[in-house]
């Protein structure tokens, strides 16, 4: 399931050269700084509203608002009709496609996003493909590096592949689900169609069409007698 095509539908990007040749879809993330660098396109037809930061060598595309408050430092691809909703933060790297929304106080590097993916609110995305369709709740962590010095590894029919990239966060594949406040360690990779359940800390791989959840215990203890005093 770590082929390009197994997680997402390629003609869901204007970018699927990124992953030619690629066997794992994680080999694309070391090419979109060369990518960038190799197609550089600095022109804005969006709109703005409000104050924004855009910094050289970004790209924006026709219908696309940027909300004040917003920082596009570039390299930066953005696609068509896309919502940058106020205090977004695109750190360098970035690529979105057509129809995305990227909200409140997401910050993004080293990202991908297909088309008519949704990152709306309070999240963190370093060094992650996000397919078709992909959304993120409110405060979902992509995290791209391990708290131990070293590269990340996937686990790969019972045994640890070192994927080379000391700073991977994770893959999410067509139609993913994330909820709020889950957090994905470094070298996640979500199959397509599956859903990460909120408050989740998720690490590893999840087929695809799978839910995955926990219940915490609740525990339930008689409250202490509390003073109430009348208005």
């Amino acid at each position: 399931m770590f082929k390009p095509c197994d997680l997402f539908d390629l003609g869901q990007t204007e970018h699927a050269a990124l992953f030619e040749g690629c066997e794992h879809a994680w080999q694309a993330l070391a090419r979109i700084h060369d990518y960038l660098k190799s197609h550089p396109r600095s022109e804005l037809r969006n709109r703005c509203e409000g104050r924004a930061y855009i910094g050289p060598d970004v790209f924006i595309g026709e219908g696309t608002v940027v909300e004040d408050g917003a920082m596009i430092k570039g390299p930066a691809i953005i696609g068509r009709n896309c919502q940058i909703r106020h205090n977004a933060y695109f750190r360098e790297d970035v690529i979105v496609g057509d129809g995305c929304v990227v909200g409140n106080s997401c910050e993004l590097k080293n990202v991908l996003l297909f088309n008519q993916c949704q990152v709306p609110h309070f999240n963190y995305l370093g060094d992650s493909i996000l397919g078709h369709k992909a959304h993120l709740g409110a405060g979902v962590i992509l995290s791209n590096v391990k708290v131990m010095r070293g590269n990340v590894r996937i686990e790969v029919d019972g045994r640890m592949l070192d994927t080379g990239l000391r700073k991977f966060g994770a893959l999410l594949g067509d139609s993913v689900e994330i909820g709020c406040n889950a957090v994905l360690n470094p070298g996640s990779i979500i199959g397509r169609g599956s859903v990460i359940y909120p408050c989740v800390n998720w690490r590893g791989v999840l087929p695809a069409g799978l839910i995955a959840k926990n219940k915490p215990a609740v525990d339930l203890s008689p409250r202490s007698k509390v003073e109430t005093s009348n208005p």
